[in-house]
Order: C-alpha cells, then sequence, then structure tokens
C-alpha cells in the first residue's frame, strides 16, 4: 500500500515564511521542502535563525521533508573544499529540523563529461562519506548542465558511489528539458534509487506546466510508485508561467498570470497533483 506525503517549495508562494505556512495550512500540506527563508537561502541561515524557523514550525504544525541545498550547484572547477564545509553546516540545520535528507547536485562540468566523471565521483564519493558519518541521506537531483542530467550518467554516480546515503530525487521537468525520456526509460533506470519525488512536468520546448500537462509522464511514474508500495515525498516545486491548456481549467484554479512567486500558482501545481493522485487511487 503506497503511503504519499504531500510536501512542496513553499518559497514558490511567498518569500515571507509566515505567508508560505500560512498556505500550506490552507492547503492542509503538512510538510515543505526548505529552500528560501525570508529572503535567505537556507544554507545561509545562521543557527538563530533556523532556531527560529523551527519555532515557526512547530507554530503552524509544520514539519520539513528536505533541505533543498544548493550543494554541488557549482562548477567542477570551483573550490570543493569551502563547499564540503557548507554540506556540513547544512547537515547540522537539517538536524536541527528534524529531516534526514539534503537535495544535492552533482557540479556543472560546462559539456565535459568524460574528462570531469572521476574529479565528479571523488566529489560525491566525499560528500557521501560525510553524508554516512551524520546518519543523512543526500538525494541527488537530476539538473540541467550538471554530471548527472541525464539518466545514464545519474544511475552513474548511485552505482559508482553504492551508498544507502546517496539516492535519488526524481524530477520528471528536468529530465524533458535535457531531452530525456522520462517513462519508462529514465524511471526504470532509477527507480531502484528513487525515493523522493519532484512534481514538475514540462513541455518539450521547456515550459514547465502543471503535473500531467506535458510530457513528463507524472501520472505513469506516480501509478507505478503506487504499484510498488512507495511511502515518500511528493513535493510540489511549481515553476509555473503562462502555458497551454490554461484557458481549459476551471476559473477558481486559474493562476494570477504573474512573474515569481504566488500563492496561485502553487494551488494549481497541487490541484493538478491531487487530479493525477484521485485518478490513479481510484
Amino acid at each position: 500500500m503506497s503511503k504519499f506525503i504531500i510536501s512542496g517549495f513553499s518559497d514558490e508562494i511567498s518569500d515571507n515564511i509566515d505567508e508560505q505556512f500560512k498556505h500550506l495550512n490552507k492547503l492542509d500540506i503538512t510538510h515543505f521542502e526548505v529552500r528560501g527563508v525570508n529572503g535567505e537561502n537556507i544554507s545561509e541561515l545562521s543557527a538563530q535563525k533556523v532556531s527560529e524557523l523551527k519555532e515557526k514550525m512547530n507554530e503552524y504544525g509544520i514539519s520539513v521533508s528536505s533541505i533543498g541545498s544548493p550543494i554541488g550547484k557549482i562548477k567542477i572547477t570551483d573550490n570543493f573544499d569551502e563547499h564540503l564545509e557548507l554540506l556540513k553546516k547544512i547537515i547540522e540545520t537539517a538536524k536541527l529540523l528534524g529531516t534526514k535528507f539534503i537535495r544535492v547536485f552533482s557540479f556543472y562540468v560546462d559539456g565535459k563529461y568524460e574528462e570531469s566523471r572521476e574529479e565528479v565521483m571523488r566529489r560525491m564519493k566525499a560528500m557521501t562519506e560525510t553524508a554516512e558519518k551524520e546518519g543523512v541521506v543526500l538525494l541527488h537531483e537530476n539538473e540541467k548542465g550538471i554530471y548527472g542530467d541525464m539518466a545514464d550518467r545519474c544511475f552513474d554516480i548511485l552505482k559508482t558511489v553504492n551508498s544507502e546515503n546517496l539516492k535519488a530525487v526524481f524530477d520528471p521537468a528536468n529530465f524533458v528539458q535535457c531531452g530525456e525520456t522520462t517513462y519508462p526509460k529514465a524511471f526504470e533506470l532509477l527507480k531502484p534509487y528513487v525515493v523522493y519525488m519532484h512534481i514538475k512536468d514540462a513541455l518539450e520546448n521547456g515550459d514547465v506546466v502543471p503535473a500531467g500537462y506535458g510530457k513528463g509522464h507524472v501520472k505513469e511514474i506516480i501509478s507505478d510508485l503506487s504499484q510498488l508500495g512507495y511511502e515518500g515525498f511528493l513535493s510540489l516545486e511549481p515553476h509555473l508561467g503562462s502555458f497551454k491548456g490554461l484557458d481549459a481549467l476551471e476559473e477558481d484554479d486559474k493562476m494570477t498570470m504573474l512573474d515569481g512567486a504566488t500563492p496561485e500558482k502553487f494551488t494549481l501545481a497541487y490541484s493538478s497533483l491531487m487530479n493525477i493522485l484521485n485518478e490513479v487511487e481510484k
């Protein structure tokens, strides 16, 4: 029996943490993937501000599903020692906020995949060894331009490092934007490692759309996860703008066409996911 827990990047509701949590409460969402807090990245928060965030979480009854960290989102030629120290700081933040998951990337390689592989693996192993010592799990996200942007290179990382402390977060939209086939190809290859999902869909031209409106095969993936008895998070990452099909939505579900983060966009992303879940779980 599957158990899907809805979470999301609530900084796409508002910069303000109170506004984020109020809207999550309105939607009965009990978790968030913390990235931006009152205009600051989670990696930049002092221990005092992390403590204040924890108090806010308790006030609103919100828990953290994962730390949406920027670790690994630097060039492969950038200083790694400093970056590893930042990871250690983020691990302490994760512990204070009560989550074992930390989202990471596998470094921008400027298209030099083969030449960068050895250094990528060295860095990913070092990061994972740190995670093993601290009892946290790093979640590698497939992201455009990094070493692990395509399914085969994601698999290469996960198989090479071979640790229970390095798993995969599967982002359908990112794969679509790279020209990868999300399902069945990418999902079947990475399925043994997938413990977390980003709910984001995209068209072939790269435009991000609500789940089910793009080429990410989100419904098929969620259906597959349900049959597998998946117990874990589905984390909304709206990134929404205008898209084909907007006019077909019910008026109450339409998002306000504004740049930046809005509650309407987050609600639309949530409603689209719930429609899929209702169909899958019939």
